[in-house]
């Protein structure tokens, strides 16, 4: 497992029953994870928040606030910042796990000796973008949702990158792949974060288990004949990271290949929070 440890404007202060008490900047938050099926002593912290997100027992939930909060706050993470905004099914519009693979592709980009263009698909709030853009990569941003891609430009922008050469595009990922191989375009490296199931700007189903491999391999035709690395993520359950590395293997070639769990630390114990998986091909 790699583990997100360089934080310091986010903090997973404690897990117990089935909830999570995280510090986003000098703003506490209680959100539940499904991971976090231990039991353990709940101290005085944890009903001092400054928002709450109660799972609904028909799905979905709302937030509870105990004091007046911005519409939205920053934090950063190293040089980069990020717009933080508690929004619906207990989002905040930011996945801090996700700083492992920041730093991994924003070496990867400045080791590469050479201009890299990226492609950031599933691409959400853009923190995969605002690293390759910050690395000096160029950067296309495809995500289906348009209120997601605009947060994604005020990161952007937040970070100082508003004049870097990054495409943000709102459409489905796999009718954009495909546009592209017609048009014959070419990047050095993908990212990726699929969802399990979601739908397209004009209703268009995705379903992981039946469309990741399929997408995968129509993004090789716009992989650059000297790529340089592809990157996965999922949060889907029951996907286990070497489901990641067959893909990766099955479709890439010469080489290397690894997967695993991305985690966070929970600064009350010892214990580390698993928040997803990733697979990672690089050239040798």
């Amino acid at each position: 497992m790699i583990i997100a440890n360089d934080w310091k404007d986010y903090e997973l202060i404690d897990t117990s029953s089935g909830e999570k008490l995280e510090r986003w900047g000098d703003v506490i938050l209680r959100r539940p994870d499904p991971q976090i099926v231990w039991n353990t002593p709940m101290d005085k912290r944890w009903n001092r928040v400054d928002g709450w997100y109660h799972r609904s027992n028909s799905g979905g939930g709302s937030w509870e606030f105990f004091k007046k909060l911005p519409e939205t706050w920053t934090i950063s993470y190293k040089d980069l910042k990020f717009v933080i905004k508690p929004m619906n099914f207990k989002h905040t519009g930011l996945f801090p796990e996700q700083a492992v693979n920041w730093d991994w592709m924003i070496q990867m980009i400045r080791n590469a000796g050479r201009p890299i263009r990226v492609l950031n698909l599933f691409a959400y709030t853009g923190g995969a973008s605002v690293a390759c853009a910050y690395a000096g990569a160029s950067v296309c941003h495809v995500d289906a949702s348009k209120r997601i891609v605009s947060q994604a430009k005020e990161n952007l922008i937040l970070s100082g990158l508003g004049d870097k050469p990054v495409r943000f595009i709102v459409d489905d990922v796999v009718k954009f792949v495909e546009r592209e191989i017609r048009r014959g375009k070419k990047y050095d490296a993908i990212v990726m974060d699929p969802p399990s199931y979601g739908k397209g700007t004009n209703g268009e189903v995705w379903d992981i288990e039946k469309d990741l491999y399929p997408l995968i391999l129509k993004t090789k035709e716009i992989l650059s004949e000297e790529p340089l690395f592809y990157l996965i993520n999922s949060y889907t359950a029951g996907l286990a990271p070497t489901v990641l590395k067959n893909i990766l293997e099955l479709t890439m070639q010469k080489g290397e290949v690894s997967c695993g769990e991305i985690g966070l630390p929970v600064t009350s114990s010892k214990l580390v929070l698993p928040c997803g998986i990733y697979g990672r091909w690089w050239k040798k």
